[in-house]
């Protein structure tokens, strides 16, 4: 796609057209562009913030899982918790139980690092 028919695409979805919106979520996650699908989450698409943490969770990005979790998104912190289990990293599964993810602290108490 031309970088002019990726601005129109852009600028249609940005008009409220949910086809265009969609079509630039395809796109961007057979490019694997976390930018592109990280403006459309934050512009509000639950579609695109879906395809942002699975796209997240395949490469690992646990800072992406993070700031998402930071907004709310109960998705990306079980994406995040699984990551980060499976890392054996406890310092970031206590930073999510001490903001009251109780998943996150049933980790812990599985690790035995209360």
């Amino acid at each position: 796609m031309t970088d002019s028919a990726l601005s129109a695409l852009r600028e249609r979805a940005g008009n409220g057209d949910q086809d265009a919106a969609d079509e630039l979520i395809v796109l961007a996650s057979c490019r694997g562009d976390l930018a592109e699908l990280r403006r459309l989450s934050d512009g509000g698409n639950a579609t695109a913030a879906d395809q942002l943490i699975e796209l997240a969770a395949e490469r690992g990005d646990a800072e992406e899982l993070r700031r998402l979790v930071d907004q709310g998104n109960v998705t990306a912190a079980d994406q995040l918790i699984e990551l980060v289990t499976e890392r054996g990293d406890v310092d970031e599964l206590r930073r999510l139980a001490e903001k009251g993810n109780a998943a996150a602290a049933e980790q812990l108490m599985e690790l035995g690092a209360e």
